[in-house]
C-alpha cells in the first residue's frame, strides 16, 4: 500500500507541471537573455534593483587602475556602459517588473519589446570574464572571418578574427546592443568556422 501511495505522489507533480507549462503560450514557456538600457551610470543601481525582485542579471565588469593627482584606485565599471542583461520570460509581465526598476529605461531591440540574446553570445562574455583574460572593448563589427580557438583556457570560444595594432584578436559580439570586446589570441590555436 505504501508503494502505490509514493508511486501515485511521483507522478502526480510531474503530470502536474506538464499541464501548467503546456497551458502557457510558447513565448511565456522560454526564459532568454534580453539586453536592457540604463540611465548613465546607474548599471549597478539597476542591477541590485532587479536582483532584489528576484530576476537574474548579468552585468559584466571589468577593473582599471583609475589615476588622480593625490591617489590611484581600482574601480570595477561596466564592460559594456548603459547595459545590463536580464534572463527573463517574454512576458508583457515580466517586461514591466523590469521597467519599473530605477535606473531603467527600456529593453534594447524591436519596438522597446527587446529581443533574445542568443545562450552562446552571453556565455562567450561569461567565460572571457572568469578566466580574466586580459580583454579591451571593441568597436562592433558586422563581418569578418569568423574563427574558434582550439586549446588553453578559451577552448571552444568563437568570434570573429581581426588585426589589432598588427596582434591578431578575437572579437566576441553581443548583437543586440552592439558592443563587442577584443581578446589578443597569440599563443592560442584558432581555427575558421566554416
Amino acid at each position: 500500500m505504501t508503494e502505490d501511495s509514493g508511486a501515485a505522489s511521483d507522478v502526480h507533480p510531474v503530470v502536474r507541471r506538464e499541464a501548467i507549462t503546456a497551458a502557457l503560450p510558447v513565448e511565456q514557456r522560454e526564459v532568454s537573455w534580453f539586453a536592457v538600457l540604463t540611465r548613465p551610470r546607474h548599471e549597478k543601481k539597476a542591477a541590485v534593483g532587479l536582483q532584489e525582485k528576484g530576476i537574474r542579471v548579468f552585468l559584466p565588469l571589468c577593473t582599471t587602475i583609475h589615476q588622480w593627482s593625490d591617489r590611484r584606485r581600482m574601480i570595477e565599471s561596466p564592460l559594456f556602459p548603459s547595459y545590463l542583461f536580464v534572463h527573463a520570460c517574454a512576458t508583457q509581465d515580466a517586461r514591466l517588473v523590469v521597467l519599473r526598476t530605477s535606473g531603467v529605461l527600456a529593453f534594447v531591440g524591436n519596438r522597446g519589446m527587446g529581443a533574445a540574446i542568443p545562450d552562446e553570445q552571453i556565455a562567450a562574455v561569461k567565460t572571457i570574464l572568469e578566466r580574466g583574460v586580459p580583454l579591451t572593448p571593441h568597436p562592433f563589427l558586422n563581418t569578418g572571418e569568423r574563427i574558434r580557438i582550439r586549446g588553453g583556457c578559451l577552448d571552444g570560444l568563437e568570434g570573429i578574427l581581426v588585426g589589432i595594432n598588427g596582434d591578431q584578436s578575437l572579437v566576441v559580439s553581443v548583437e543586440m546592443i552592439q558592443r563587442s570586446l577584443a581578446v589578443r589570441v597569440s599563443g592560442y590555436q584558432i581555427e575558421r568556422i566554416q
